[in-house]
């Protein structure tokens, strides 16, 4: 199952992705099960989506050049957990500007990105100099929590998974340099891209064998897959819920592989005008661009 959030005739809509449509169940005043127009509400209750299929009508159905597209969970309840430096060639690049030994971490690298800095698929990443001129892509696999749990052992952490999409960790890097930690630099207005849909798990039989990439104006900046993690999906919701509940709706960015701009040499960085893909087999292409000036 393949579901999102739309603007539609300026209001929210929950959907389900099909062929070349979306079908959007609220628009059927006759549908009685719970609210379609938030899916943070809908992953709480469970909901069986599968079951939503029998009762498709013609009226739910609209072609998806006809809505704005919006992240999933347009305005998460808690901040995106996001994995640093979880590829080893990602360890590499980053310490070979230091002269540094790569090693793998001992534990995860934990940080997080305010829920204000999340946009959906097709949404400019404004461009502010004064804040930021150091603008970074970053492609990732992201986890959707589907029900709460704390200290879920990693044999079961796979079974609190709802789902999979596409995260663009944005980092602003002359933030993240300046202030000598992740939060500010990762957290600017548009800095955490989330879309285009969310692929219910039982669509994805290995997470951790599938192809990502991103590609700025058309050209493959990073070609990895996510077999290379060094700590694995279950393994991170096990050490965050000893930690904290983890909740339905929470997102987790699992972290990028080699090939983000400011290890390059020389080190590239985002522009207005830029396109930048991030894409996840079998989810899909996270596509946004790098507004104007402001």
């Amino acid at each position: 199952m393949r579901l999102g959030t739309c603007r539609y005739q300026h209001q929210n809509y929950v959907f389900i992705e099909q062929d070349d449509h979306l079908i959007l169940p609220a628009l059927e005043p006759s549908f009685v099960q719970a609210s379609w127009q938030d899916l943070q509400s809908l992953i709480e209750q469970n909901i069986d989506f599968k079951a939503v299929l029998s009762q498709v009508t013609p009226k739910m159905q609209v072609a998806a050049k006809d809505v704005q597209w919006l992240a999933p969970i347009p305005r998460p309840r808690k901040n995106i957990m996001c994995l640093g430096l979880n590829y080893f060639e990602h360890i590499e690049e980053a310490l070979n500007l230091t002269g540094k030994t790569a090693k793998k971490p001992a534990y995860p690298i934990v940080f997080t990105k305010s829920v204000s800095s999340v946009i959906g698929h097709e949404a400019d990443i404004p461009y502010d100099p004064d804040t930021c001129s150091q603008l970074d892509w970053e492609s990732e696999l992201g986890v959707i929590i589907g029900k709460a749990g704390r200290k879920i052992s990693p044999e079961n952490a796979l079974d609190y998974v709802f789902g999979y999409t596409v995260i663009n960790d944005i980092s602003a890097r002359d933030i993240q340099l300046n202030h000598k930690q992740y939060f500010l630099g990762k957290s600017i207005e548009g800095g955490c891209p989330i879309g285009p849909v969310i692929v219910t798990k039982d669509e994805i039989a290995d997470p951790h064998n599938l192809k990502i990439f991103c590609r700025v104006n058309g050209i493959t900046k990073q070609d990895s897959n996510t077999g290379y993690m060094l700590f694995k999906i279950a393994e991170i919701i096990a050490t965050l819920s000893r930690a904290m509940p983890l909740e339905a709706g929470d997102i987790i960015a699992t972290g990028t592989p080699s090939g983000v701009g400011f290890a390059r040499n020389p080190p590239e960085y985002l522009h207005p005008g830029d396109i930048v893909e991030c894409e996840v087999e079998k989810i899909g292409v996270l596509r946004n661009q790098i507004g104007s000036i402001r």
